[in-house]
């Protein structure tokens, strides 16, 4: 029998773009001939429900069972009949498909208000000169909000934009809660969600089912799913996978779980799908799968015992964006945290440029699963020639790339090739403050289009750096961010509190280095985690040696990833998340970043011992013209090392034209050269000597990206010894010749 696969995104992930689990297999299902379909009903059911019919079918339900409700939501439920004239309308201003209601929804006439909208007397203060598009979005976001919180309240106390149910798969040790809320009456959210998936099955008519759970937040939905399937089309097998299962269920032995799927599928699903389905078609034993648990006799059972090896990442094929609604996304901006509105605004193909991290060393990190441990880049022909095809596929040439720290090299490559190939492309991606993302290397990657990266900085304390093994200091990741703020490139820091034996100087301390990398701006955005335990990081595995106890809840067979813990060295950490969140939006919008931090603490909190001007001194040099001076490896101000002899010299400039004159010097005359640049923003001119600027214009055409293997130091040395450290040489710097 021939298997026809359906990938499923169970509610609910992102509102403007689709999660790319299944993108991915659809690509590599593609390869095997496999016929294949993918829904992300995550927003097929947000469109469903937020829609004239389904407001009327919410407001009916209230109606009927008549619900004692708050004083905002029935203020909302008041104004139902506003909500259900409006809802179609603001969609599709949301979805880029109206935009001309920007003027009513910005006049504060068109929309029902209730308290979302409270917080608009710091509208302009937040958000700036914003355009009318971007704050009548912000003010249909509201909108959006107000009626989840009613949702929320009367209709499903489940229900969030992004997540559905979180709470029920977060830390879920027992699987008892889970299967009673399985077990209880539908809402509306899950009845609207079985419509959707009956409508997806009578569509597709697949004999398999795969369900991707990459967060707690998916869990419930993904289980409703099968529930469902279960019930009305037994012959269908489901498969559940993703990161949810290839975190928290590693330990499984509940068998309950298998009322509602029948396999489990760990890590990565290409080898472990295609195995399955040879299965179900008779050709291969259950002991041949790989890393699937079942049920068997009413046990689970783990079943791994296939000799083949994992598909390598460039045989896994170009991840496939067909059957999804792309055009019916919603661009949202929910909060003024720039890094945030990308994450929640616009619509951005998701490429992994490697599996794994090329670090893979952090001690808070689940180092010891597949996903990070088992690391395999890809090249950057591959790399560019996926991404060609997912721009003719989708007509978006925005990318996040989804990797856990992008390779600085790699990045370098896939530069180079964007450029070479002359593709229009945006993209962002996360980062460690590598030394080696030189200032040179951060104005290749916006010239190949990036406008962001995000990072590490995590405690923003050496000694604790150093215990967490992140392989970076603090004055690193300010020449780092710096470098990529002088390209004109986004930096957001991931910042974390709570790290084991943390103190509260170092808390206060590492504040103050974050005021500091916002005053001098190398910093544009950021956001403060609480360090979380986890059972496959070092900390979780090894907490003796982190001065740390676990204090875990009892494991009752089902997830097992969140762990907790006492730190009898550290601080109160639970203190300090509100007075550093209330600090980093601040300084975000340049406020507060010359207030005393006690300010921002409702408790006494110790002095900082961070020197004030501490971030200041780890920055490079100001040139004369107040740009920073070229920088080479390692960075600071006491490091402006030379250049490798193997790093390659580059131009992103056209070529000059060329003008030779002569000029006398005494009773000699001086054959000279000025060459004439034409950029993108302005004219300027170079002087030199006729014979060097000859050199040089033979020179050019070699350093300019493209067809021309690309030139290196060494031989661009000899041609020019004294070039870079003249005038004229720095002029190049300054305009678009790097060293990489």
């Amino acid at each position: 029998m021939k298997q026809k696969v359906l990938l499923l995104t169970p509610p609910f992930t992102q509102l403007n773009t689709p999660y790319p689990a299944t993108a991915y297999l659809k690509g590599f299902l593609n390869i095997k001939n496999v016929e294949s379909h993918q829904a992300d009903l995550g927003i097929e059911l947000i469109l469903r429900l937020f829609s004239s019919a389904g407001l009327r079918k919410m407001f009916s339900h209230l109606e009927m069972f008549d619900l004692e409700l708050s004083e905002n939501s029935f203020r909302i439920y008041s104004l139902h009949q506003e909500y259900i004239k409006t809802i179609d309308a603001v969609i599709r201003f949301l979805q880029n498909k109206n935009p001309t209601l920007a003027h009513s929804i910005c006049d504060r006439t068109y929309l029902p208000e209730a308290s979302r909208f409270s917080q608009l007397e710091d509208l302009e203060w937040a958000f700036g000169t914003m355009g009318i598009q971007d704050k009548a979005r912000h003010l249909a976001t509201l909108y959006l909000e107000d009626l989840g919180d009613l949702i929320k309240e009367a209709v499903d106390p489940h229900f969030g934009f992004s997540r559905y149910a979180e709470r029920l798969g977060r830390t879920a040790n027992h699987f008892d809660e889970i299967e009673k809320s399985l077990l209880a009456q539908n809402s509306i959210i899950t009845d609207f969600l079985e419509e959707i998936l009956e409508e997806k099955i009578k569509q597709w008519k697949p004999t398999v089912v795969c369900l991707s759970v990459p967060f707690p937040g998916n869990l419930f939905g993904a289980l409703k799913c099968g529930q469902f399937i279960k019930k009305k089309y037994p012959a269908i097998k489901i498969v559940l996978g993703g990161g949810y299962a290839n975190t928290e269920l590693r330990s499984l032995h509940d068998p309950r779980v298998f009322d509602f799927i029948d396999y489990i599928s760990l890590d990565d699903g290409e080898a472990p799908i295609e195995f399955l389905l040879e299965h179900l078609n008779g050709k291969r034993s259950a002991k041949e799968l790989k890393r699937i648990y079942l049920r068997e006799k009413g046990k689970v059972i783990y079943c791994n015992a296939a000799k083949e090896k994992d598909v390598a990442q460039r045989e896994t094929g170009t991840p496939d964006y067909s059957d999804f609604l792309l055009d019916e996304y919603l661009s949202v901006i929910e909060v003024a945290n720039p890094m945030h509105r990308l994450w929640s605004d616009g619509r951005w193909n998701k490429l992994t440029l490697a599996h794994g991290c090329y670090w893979g060393k952090c001690s808070f990190c689940d180092i010891s699963l597949d996903y990070i441990k088992n690391y395999e880049p890809l090249n950057a022909e591959i790399l560019c020639d996926r991404i060609e095809t997912i721009i003719a596929q989708t007509n978006q040439n925005g990318f996040h790339f989804v990797d856990e720290a992008a390779p600085p090299a790699l990045l370098r490559d896939l530069a180079l090739e964007i450029i070479r190939r002359k593709i229009t492309v945006t993209w962002w991606t996360n980062i460690r403050f590598e030394k080696t993302f030189t200032p040179d290397l951060a104005k290749l990657l916006k010239a190949s289009g990036c406008i962001a990266v995000a990072g590490g900085l995590e405690v923003a304390s050496d000694r604790l750096l150093s215990m967490m093994k992140k392989g970076v200091t603090v004055a690193q990741v300010a020449r780092v961010a710096d470098a990529f703020t002088q390209a004109g490139i986004m930096v957001h820091a991931y910042l974390m509190y709570g790290f084991p034996t943390q103190t509260a100087q170092e808390t206060i301390d590492a504040l103050e280095m974050v005021r500091q990398l916002f005053l001098n701006e190398a910093l544009q955005s950021g956001f403060w985690h609480r360090f979380a335990m986890t059972s496959h990081s070092p900390v979780g595995l090894n907490p003796s040696q982190f001065m740390v106890q676990r204090t875990d809840p009892d494991f009752g067979g089902f997830a097992d990833n969140d762990l907790y813990h006492d730190d009898p060295q550290g601080a109160n950490h639970d203190l300090f998340g509100d007075g550093l969140s209330k600090s980093l939006f601040n300084f975000m919008h340049g406020v507060g970043l010359d207030f005393p931090l006690k300010n921002w603490f409702e408790f006494k909190t110790p002095k900082t011992t961070v020197a004030p001007d501490y971030i200041e001194k780890c920055l490079p040099y100001l040139s004369a013209k107040g740009g920073h001076l070229p920088l080479q490896e390692g960075g600071g101000k006491d490091s402006h090392t030379s250049p490798k002899q193997n790093a390659i010299v580059v131009w992103l400039g056209n070529m000059p034209s060329v003008n030779f004159f002569e000029v006398s010097q005494g009773k000699k005359k001086i054959e000279m050269a000025e060459l004439e640049f034409c950029d993108k923003k302005r004219d300027w001119q170079m002087h030199l000597p006729a014979s060097e600027a000859k050199r040089l214009m033979e020179i050019f055409p070699k350093l300019i990206i493209g067809k021309n293997a690309p030139m290196l130091y060494s031989e661009f040395e000899k041609a020019f010894p004294t070039l870079l450290k003249s005038k004229a040489g720095i002029q190049l710097r300054e305009n678009g010749l790097l060293i990489l």
